[in-house]
């Protein structure tokens, strides 16, 4: 039986909130070198020894004979585990408090993050909100500052609110991708849905509405770049006063980074090696496609080894 390989590329896990994003990338090394150290390796090498021959019945000399046997150096107790270390990098970071989608990266993958943040693109988010108080931190398990009414809030306020928020992000968004919008570069762009900011800039919100509405409780989808959770607990914070009341956070949720969707996302039941190499084997074709749309170019990210990998595989 063949040896387990070291998958490489780019799959999404689903963080639970409570949950450091290291202690994720930790898990799933650990579950994936738990299970290559158990898959059947290669046979041990074999040299040639000369071993003692059994002595003949007449009491002769003892001689020697020429035996093929196993080299010691390769037993798994003498060897140890044939893994020890796996290179598994991160992708945008959630913190502790905020849930959902989070990219990894094994092997060559980790050059494919990096291009990937090179892309600049838009994540997705629901977050929960709850008109009524205050915390030292916008969130609900934060210390309470002050509680506030709120049923004078309407939904068509909100919305209003909301509108507000995306022109002026809007603006923002202009300013920063330093484009001139009257020309042809900026049409095509727009186009391809590419404008957007391609180096640093502030949190900016490309997208924000109102999926649910039952004071004091809300729900908000919201689309963004170069964001922090942190952020988008204080835009509902910030809400909240515009609304002369108050508000906190009570969920963050990413449900898309990139083109990798909650649908991506593998469950902690799935960190395991065969799920991750379909998951990696799934994503490859989107991520080359996004790469190649917004970089403009094949053959400094890895893609020529998704490539032969892809070939690899097709033939295998």
């Amino acid at each position: 039986m063949a040896a387990a390989a070291v998958p490489g590329g780019l799959f999404a896990v689903y963080k639970p909130a409570g949950v450091a994003w290291g202690r994720v990338r930790e898990a799933v090394e650990t579950r994936l070198l738990r299970e290559l150290n158990a898959a059947p390796g290669r046979a041990p090498r074999q040299h040639v020894r000369f071993l003692p021959a059994p002595a003949g019945g007449d009491g002769g000399a003892t001689g020697l004979v020429a035996a093929r046997v196993p080299v010691l150096a390769d037993h798994p107790l003498v060897r140890g585990p044939r893994f020890r270390r796996l290179k598994i990098g991160a992708g945008h970071r959630l913190d502790v408090k905020a849930s959902g989608v989070f990219v990894l990266g094994i092997g060559h993958g980790n050059k494919l993050l990096a291009d990937l943040y090179s892309c600049h693109l838009t994540k997705v988010y629901t977050v929960g909100g709850l008109f009524g108080k205050a915390t030292d931190d916008f969130s609900d398990t934060g210390k309470l500052v002050e509680k506030t009414t709120f049923d004078h809030i309407t939904r068509e306020k909100l919305e209003q609110i909301l509108a507000v928020i995306q022109g002026t992000n809007h603006k923002a968004l202009l300013m920063h991708s330093n484009i001139d919008m009257k020309t042809q570069e900026a049409y095509e762009l727009a186009v391809k849905g590419l404008i957007r900011p391609m180096g640093k800039s502030p949190p900016i919100i490309t997208a924000i509405q109102c999926l649910q509405f039952a004071l004091p409780e809300f729900q908000l989808e919201i689309h963004c770049l170069h964001e922090t959770q942190q952020y988008l607990r204080k835009i509902v914070h910030e809400i909240g006063l515009e609304l002369k009341s108050s508000a906190v956070c009570t969920q963050v949720r990413r449900i898309r980074d990139g083109v990798f969707t909650l649908d991506d996302a593998l469950l902690r039941t799935q960190w395991n090696l065969q799920s991750i190499q379909n998951a990696i084997w799934d994503c490859q074709l989107k991520v080359k496609t996004e790469l190649e749309k917004t970089l403009g170019h094949q053959d400094k990210s890895g893609l020529h080894k998704m490539d032969a990998e892809t070939a690899h595989a097709a033939d295998s």
